[in-house]
């Protein structure tokens, strides 16, 4: 830095994965970030400066429009003597690594969403925790993956296919929703007479929605029996035939992922087993009489209770 006091728009843009352009333009438009300037009229950022611009980011990472999370972070005190936190030069984030310039398609999606897709572009595993956790205590588990984990996985995963880029921020966002669905089960859950089994099909590794919906299952009382993973037709009618389950659910992701040929076998006990698919996996016009295709996770929901005989 020389004798100048203060850091460059060029160290704090790398701190906070944005072009400098658009400190430039925050500056501008919205009256926030570097107030001194040089003799040669280079702008200089104070402690306070980047400590209102972390804040903001932060914000708008949340969801929040740039004009409405400066004027908040103007209002933002810093404390005195915090250290900014930018005494070294840091890498430019690569394509797909930061929030600035990154965008992946969420139409009509709620502003929630659009933070936790920001969340996911900068690889902000705690902010990602936080909105997350956040959905999940104000509307529960079938709202949140419904209305906000669903678009989000669902656009980054658009992405990852059309241009290769945000594999890193898909891969992120699945392992935070994961943490969070499984800090909803509780260690000890009554389970009904009958057991729930819930797995994915033969070749298929797409778990998650499993755990969406054993999470959903106990939000109401029902213990699932997660057997994860790429679990074939065999071992899951072996389980089946040993528990005698009131339901079974099977995902499959990934188109031609299982034989749905094999699924009356599932029912091997009476009162009969309820088969359950869920996934873009399967093919409407293979699925056999007797077992159902569930589109959303509140259906599956409903169909498990009923298969219960609860209402």
């Amino acid at each position: 830095m020389g004798h100048d006091v203060g850091f460059s728009v060029g160290m704090v843009a790398r701190r906070l994965g944005v072009a400098p352009s658009t400190l430039r333009t925050w500056n501008r438009r919205y009256g926030i970030g570097a107030q001194a300037l040089t003799p040669g009229r280079h702008r200089r950022y104070t402690d306070e400066d980047i400590s209102r611009l972390e804040h903001m980011q932060k914000l708008i990472l949340r969801g929040v429009s740039p004009g409405d999370a400066a004027r908040a972070s103007l209002a933002v005190v810093s404390t005195p003597g915090r250290p900014a936190a930018v005494t070294e030069p840091v890498a430019r984030p690569g394509p797909g690594h930061g929030a600035g310039g990154q965008r992946i398609a969420l139409p009509g999606v709620s502003p929630t969403a659009r933070g936790l897709a920001r969340a996911a572009l900068a690889l902000d595993d705690q902010l990602m925790t936080e909105i997350i956790q956040g959905a999940l205590a104000r509307g529960g588990v079938v709202s949140t993956w419904q209305d906000l984990l669903v678009p989000v996985l669902t656009g980054l995963g658009s992405r990852v296919e059309h241009t290769g880029s945000c594999i890193e921020a898909e891969h992120l966002l699945s392992t935070v929703t994961l943490g969070a669905l499984c800090g909803t089960l509780p260690g000890q859950l009554r389970r009904d007479h009958r057991a729930v089994l819930l797995a994915c099909a033969p070749g298929d590794l797409h778990s998650l929605p499993l755990y969406a919906l054993a999470a959903a299952l106990a939000e109401r009382g029902v213990g699932g029996r997660l057997l994860g993973a790429d679990l074939p037709y065999t071992a899951l009618a072996a389980a089946a035939w040993r528990t005698g389950p009131a339901a079974v659910f099977i995902w499959s992701q990934v188109a031609l992922s299982g034989d749905p040929a094999v699924l009356p076998q599932l029912r091997p006990r009476r009162p009969a087993t309820r088969v359950l698919l869920g996934g873009p996996g399967w093919h409407r016009e293979h699925v056999p009489d007797g077992v159902r295709l569930v589109e959303t996770l509140s259906e599956a929901v409903s169909e498990i209770i009923a298969a219960l005989g609860r209402s």
